[in-house]
């Protein structure tokens, strides 16, 4: 059920918007602009309705608030009045508001003006999930890892923890593609994909397609042994599928995989040490293939093999 956040300082009218409302949605109505503002923060909304006038900050001013918040850039936000000139209007939509409902309401307008944006809300999210969802795989494409990684990378720097970058090829895939065909080699893409992410699915887990057959993992608060470890079972994972290979290069499918752990600090470039990662990746080719090889900011190395 779609959330909707209704701010409001006079009670009995957000009671009034909420009982409108909430058969058909999940309706929270706060009485502050403050708190308001917090709640906005907090929860997940798809529409929040907005009274101009309030005491204290108003709705053109919270209006800009929420606007300035990332997260909240993309939720629409209807503005609530009783001032129908077009000075107001002009001015609300100008700062990012998407419609207006003057007082005092009448239900069905009300209803249609809601479930009009929030059917718009929906289909825009559902564009923009399709635009970072690899479609072949189903995992997070080049698009979505280059907008997370950066986030990450800040992410560790802030909090002062260990950040993992692992590299993924799947091995000798030119061979397969001219032994088995394309239609074949996609569903080994996918068939790869599905088992790598299948174990990369923690809270602290990033997994992407990065392009061809090659993958790209973050893992944000590992040590390094460990996240060797974890790969090493990822590496694993993918050989059990028991998916045939040229005979004459492997009997299964398997991957190579690189990776390096840092724990960065402000000035340290991430492409730096995806650079690194891409390296021990061509060690582990270099090495035979089907194995992780994987090094640390303090020049540890493991190698699987």
């Amino acid at each position: 059920m779609e959330r909707i956040l209704i701010i409001d300082d006079s009670a009995v009218q957000a009671r009034f918007l909420k009982s409108i409302l909430d058969q058909d949605y999940d309706v929270t109505a706060i009485n502050t602009a403050e708190e308001g503002l917090e709640q906005a923060k907090n929860g997940a909304y798809s529409l929040i309705l907005l009274d101009v006038i309030m005491p204290g900050m108003d709705g053109f001013e919270l209006l800009k608030r929420l606007q300035e918040e990332v997260l909240l850039q993309r939720t629409p936000v209807i503005l609530i009045t009783s001032l129908s000139d077009i000075e107001h209007e002009e001015q609300g939509l100008t700062l990012g508001a998407v419609d207006y409902i003057t007082k005092p309401f009448h239900p069905v307008i009300v209803r249609a003006r809601v479930n009009t944006h929030i059917k718009l809300y929906q289909y825009r999210t559902q564009i923009e999930r399709e635009a970072t969802v690899d479609q072949l795989t189903g995992v997070p494409n080049r698009r979505r890892y280059d907008a997370v990684s950066g986030k990450r990378w800040q992410d560790a720097i802030r909090l002062g923890v260990p950040f993992s970058i692992c590299m993924f090829d799947i091995d000798k895939f030119k061979v397969y593609n001219d032994t088995f065909g394309h239609p074949a080699g996609d569903k080994v893409i996918s068939a790869v994909a599905g088992a790598a992410s299948s174990m990369l699915r923690r809270g602290t887990d990033f997994f992407a397609r990065y392009g061809g057959e090659e993958f790209v993992a973050l893992i944000l608060g590992g040590d390094a042994k460990s996240d060797f470890e974890h790969m090493q079972r990822v590496r694993q994972a993918v050989e059990d599928l028991h998916i045939p290979h040229n005979p004459e290069v492997f009997q299964w499918v398997s991957i190579s995989i690189g990776g390096i752990t840092v724990r960065p600090k402000l000035g340290d470039v991430y492409s730096n040490y995806l650079k690194m990662a891409d390296t021990m990746l061509y060690d582990a080719k270099r090495f035979g293939r089907n194995q992780v090889v994987w090094t640390s900011d303090k020049m540890e190395q493991w190698r699987e093999k």
